[in-house]
């Protein structure tokens, strides 16, 4: 079964790809969802199971990063960006929704927790829901200030 921290990790990375290519949103979710899913599949076993691991969170991440491409379009990933990005330079706690009224899509970032990286980056854990057609998915992760001022998501 796949869990929502993943699905909404996943879309979390398409979001942040997705402004920088111009191929159609389903190759960039696709792309964008295999990269994620490798990374977090690379986390689990050790030696081949690791790989095994790494191999299967790819495709899963792949087969959601589609889906979720599909869905969202481009008017939906920058309303996301937008709120996510306010998110993380407002007060912890307080929540910032996004909304599109032309598909009817919606989300919520939420900074839950700050601090620093072991390597001195200023970083906030965040809470993300986001909801199309009804269903409302929502992961957990942390995003940290770069030296450009933009935010990178770390997980």
């Amino acid at each position: 079964m796949i869990t929502k921290p993943y699905v909404v990790t996943a879309l979390a990375a398409a979001l942040l790809l997705a402004g920088c290519q111009s191929a159609p949103k389903e190759t960039a979710g696709t792309v964008s969802g295999a990269i994620v899913g490798g990374v977090i599949g690379s986390q689990f076993g050790g030696g081949t199971g690791q790989l095994v691991a790494t191999g299967v969170g790819t495709l899963l991440g792949a087969y959601i990063g589609k889906e979720i491409g599909a869905s969202l379009d481009r008017a939906d990933q920058t309303y996301a960006t937008q709120a996510a990005q306010r998110a993380y330079a407002a007060p912890v706690g307080q929540q910032i929704a996004w909304n599109n009224p032309q598909t009817g899509h919606s989300g919520t970032v939420t900074s839950t927790r700050d601090g620093y990286s072991n390597r001195g980056e200023y970083c906030r854990e965040y809470q993300q829901t986001v909801t199309v057609g009804g269903r409302t998915e929502m992961a957990f992760g942390t995003a940290c200030k770069q030296p450009d001022g933009t935010w990178k998501i770390m997980n």
